[in-house]
């Protein structure tokens, strides 16, 4: 079978845009408990909408249940229970060290477990130089339904630029707890990106820190990064491909995504992504991406797709008040996540220190395209010199 063939039946794994979901809709039961809950919201006053919803919700999640629906609840969460340890395995398995030519240590690594907000145990790796020289820290948010583990290859290249490196696993995502490919809320993630800085910063006194975030890891740390606490432990941000201005295949889907995702959270949109969207123009990325067991390729969940939905309009709704310097990447051929909405974010911000750079024809996972080391080497150039700004303003102030 040709490499073309094998890459047409691969699944994206995400998408700008969300699948008609009246189409996946099966269970009449479903059609018509949405119903009643959109009469509701349509019956009571505007500002007690949000406490129908989950009044409604809470009480048929508070109703008494069946020994047979219990025993099912119970197998359910046994089964993403043992997903959760299995994924985690696999994630600590994986060898993240690098050694040159003569078989030197380039660079120290480790794995570790964060608990975030929710006390969800989340998967962490690090990498450091074995020179032990620490110019800054760069930590890595990934995109939706991969892992950190696939920015070795960048966090190598980081390393030999005397860079630090910290990875964190979203809840559902890699090593972390969670349903596979499932986020409850990016709010939580937001919210746990900016409490493993607050650690990072703490063991790592007086060393300037920077966020990185891909695609919908982009939006988390655009969003994390507007809150001024956050954003003033920050030398600054660096978006690739970032999810803004999303939007549903149809403006109706984006009228009933919330409710959908209050009553059927984990429902599948069975038609997702069949074909998928090319991400990269390597086909050993992508058929190294696809393969691997701790990226997830099934069909996107009800839930995560309104959080993409509500993130990125919120983001695109509040791009004059973002204030942190940052460097934003976009290839002009991502069919994924929008590169004008990339140039808005630029053209808008108030950021007094912002970078953009358009890659022509380049695609979505643009650290794996076949130019990923120029890529890199460009995050680190805009990194050298927004450290030598800052080194500037201290001897200023002196």
């Amino acid at each position: 079978m040709s490499t073309a063939v094998e890459m047409e039946q691969l699944t994206s794994g995400a998408s700008n845009r969300i699948i008609p979901i009246l189409k996946t809709l099966r269970i009449p039961l479903i059609v018509i408990q949405s119903m009643i809950l959109y009469l509701l919201l349509l019956l009571f006053p505007r500002r007690r909408h949000s406490q129908t919803v989950v009044a409604a919700v809470d009480a048929a999640a508070s109703a008494p249940q069946s020994p047979a629906k219990t025993a099912r609840r119970r197998s359910v969460w046994r089964r993403e229970e043992e997903d959760t340890l299995r994924r985690r395995a696999l994630a600590e398995g994986l060898d993240m060290g690098f050694e040159n030519g003569d078989g030197e240590i380039r660079c120290c690594w480790s794995t570790s477990i964060f608990f975030g907000v929710r006390r969800n145990a989340l998967f962490c790796r690090s990498w450091f130089p074995a020179t032990g020289e620490l110019r800054g820290i760069l930590i890595i948010m990934h995109g939706l339904n991969e892992h950190s583990g696939r920015y070795s290859q960048f966090a190598k290249q980081l390393t030999s630029s005397n860079f630090g490196v910290y990875a964190m696993d979203w809840i559902g995502h890699g090593g972390s707890d969670g349903l596979h490919g499932y986020v409850p809320s990016l709010d939580h993630v937001v919210a746990d990106t900016g409490a493993f800085l607050e650690k990072i910063k703490s063991e790592n006194p007086g060393v300037p820190c920077f966020l990185f975030g891909h695609s919908t890891g982009g939006a988390v740390v655009l969003k994390a990064a507007s809150h001024p606490r956050i954003g003033e432990m920050l030398e600054g941000i660096v978006l690739t491909s970032p999810a803004l201005r999303v939007k549903p295949a149809h403006p109706i889907v984006g009228a009933i995504a919330p409710l959908f995702s209050l009553v059927a959270p984990k429902l599948q949109f069975k038609g997702a992504n069949k074909k998928g969207i090319p991400v990269s123009r390597d086909p050993a990325a992508l058929l190294a991406k696809y393969s691997d067991p701790l990226v997830y390729t099934g069909p996107i969940r009800v839930r995560t797709g309104h959080e993409i939905l509500r993130i990125s309009s919120y983001l695109m709704q509040n791009l004059k008040s973002v204030t942190v310097p940052f460097f934003v990447l976009h290839g002009t051929a991502d069919k994924v996540t929008d590169p004008l909405a990339s140039q808005d974010l630029y053209n808008e911000a108030a950021s007094k220190f912002k970078d953009i750079k358009l890659y022509d024809g380049f695609l979505h996972d643009l650290l794996f395209e076949p130019e990923c080391e120029e890529i890199g080497q460009d995050i680190i150039d805009w990194m050298e010199k927004r450290l030598v700004t800052r080194a500037e303003n201290i001897n200023c102030l002196w």
